[in-house]
């Protein structure tokens, strides 16, 4: 097994290289239809990474993945599974790329906060008047009064 590379992005400018030790690969015998070799071959692939433990990631990047994938987390151990393929190699590599593009969204910082601002004074005078419009047809509606 390779060590798996992260390309770089926001977070992780100079990108990531997990190495192999950190991973661990698991295989299974997927279900759904697969012809004479469904029984025989374990083709389904469960890739695990201990946050935890992992070398590669600093403090900050541990804590950040830690927060961010909480819901994904088995304790601090990551896990993904690949079992859309018939073949061991291809469900491997679909793993490692789903791998590497949970931790890349996980380490990318929070997006800048949204900077409040105002309405304009033409869209408060166009919405004043679009609404005196359609409370001028509505009214056009009612019966007429007998005055």
């Amino acid at each position: 097994m390779d060590a798996l590379t992260i390309e770089p992005g926001p977070g992780i400018p100079a990108g990531l290289v997990i190495p192999a030790a950190d991973l661990t690969e698991q295989f299974a015998r997927s279900s759904g239809p697969g012809g004479q070799g469904v029984n025989t071959t374990d083709s389904k692939v469960q890739l695990s990474l201990d946050i935890a433990t992992a070398t590669v990631f600093s403090e900050p990047q541990r804590q950040r993945v830690l927060t961010n994938l909480e819901h994904r987390l088995a304790g601090t151990v990551l896990t993904v599974e690949a079992s859309e393929q018939r073949s061991q190699l291809r469900n491997r590599a679909a793993a490692r790329r789903r791998l590497a593009e949970l931790l890349r969204e996980a380490l990318a910082p929070p997006p800048p906060s949204r900077r409040a601002t105002r309405r304009t004074r033409g869209s408060v005078r166009r919405r004043l008047a679009a609404k005196k419009r359609r409370s001028e047809i509505k009214s056009a509606r009612r019966r007429p009064t007998g005055e």
